[in-house]
């Protein structure tokens, strides 16, 4: 795309942007939830647009121009909101699950390749329990004793796995999405991996007549940390999809582009994670029924289902008040 293109294509947001900058300037205190989501919509186009213009017109008078529109937006937006609960509520409300339903093919791969690690170890420690030796990290084959599990009295056993699973889980998650870089080779690698772990162990405690338990003491918070991976995953592999088919842009241009999305996704997971921790704190060890742990679990997905579509109705309203506004 050439300079006219490229300015032709993208001025009418442009201007719209600078009259929102206009509006917002004279009457801060009048600004509506949904005109802030349509101003954060083309302040965030024009700061695609910016980084391409500066990878294909680094010396033209258009990326100065939208050096300074993306500069005054930025203060506009963020001004005496850097540390406050308005701007963290808008992220986690609108924002992210807005970029999450941009990218829920790769969170869906993500989970796949996953589901693929996890029933092929599934599969194969049921046939013989000794290949768990080959497939689980030694500290965890070592450690885990199924005729432990439920023993509520000093059960260092199932604390442990459960300490060690989530553990593992984190530094998948983060990993996950770092692997973006390796045109998503590694997270790739990472997911699958992780679902050899999670299979091997299923099937370890299937063979000592233990599955009930051992679900137990994992989907409680397993629901809340793998739904997290699943997130950071599909992050790194839209980077890495980007990266390995860039398209009509350069690499460059979408490394800058996708990589600042993906690390919202990824600071998106924190609050799955901590939720987990706390469930894994409190809920796992403690000396209630299966089935009680069972109930948590599926408050946990009903939560989870209650949170994105609560969102994605916010997002579906606030576009629908934003083009209505827009069509005066």
């Amino acid at each position: 795309m050439d300079r006219k293109q490229f300015v032709k294509q993208h001025r009418e947001n442009w201007k719209q942007l600078e009259e929102m900058i206009s509006l917002f300037s004279k009457n801060k205190n009048t600004v509506t939830g949904e005109q802030i989501t349509d101003f954060y919509r083309l302040y965030q186009k024009s700061a695609q647009n910016l980084s391409y213009s500066q990878t294909y017109f680094p010396n033209d008078q258009v990326t100065e121009y939208l050096n300074g529109l993306v500069s005054k937006a930025h203060n506009l937006l963020y001004r005496d909101q850097v540390s406050s609960f308005k701007q963290i509520r808008y992220f986690f409300s609108t924002q992210f699950i807005g970029l999450l339903f941009e990218q829920w093919k790769f969170v869906v791969i993500a989970m796949v390749l996953f589901m693929i690690g996890f029933v092929g170890s599934y599969l194969s420690v049921m046939n013989d329990p000794l290949h768990m030796y080959s497939i689980l990290p030694a500290e965890i084959a070592g450690g885990v004793d199924p005729g432990q599990l439920g023993q509520h009295e000093g059960a260092v056993d199932s604390t442990y796995m459960s300490a060690s699973i989530m553990t593992n889980n984190i530094q998948v998650a983060i990993l996950a999405f770092a692997g973006g870089v390796t045109f998503g080779l590694l997270t790739v690698y990472l997911l699958i991996y992780n679902g050899l772990i999670v299979g091997a162990l299923a099937a370890l405690f299937w063979h000592h007549g233990k599955s009930y338990d051992f679900w137990a003491y994992i989907v409680p918070h397993g629901m809340i940390e793998l739904t997290a991976i699943f997130i950071a995953g599909g992050a790194g592999l839209l980077m890495g999809y980007k990266l390995f088919v860039p398209g009509s842009h350069s690499r460059v241009y979408q490394l800058k582009v996708h990589a600042k999305r993906s690390v919202m996704l990824l600071l998106g997971t924190i609050p799955l994670f901590i939720i987990a921790g706390i469930i894994e704190g409190f809920i796992t060890p403690a000396a209630i029924p299966l089935e009680a742990k069972y109930l948590i679990a599926f408050l946990t997905v009903i939560g989870l289902v209650l949170y994105v579509t609560v969102g994605k109705l916010k997002l579906v309203k606030d576009q629908l008040r934003a083009h209505s506004d827009s069509s005066y």
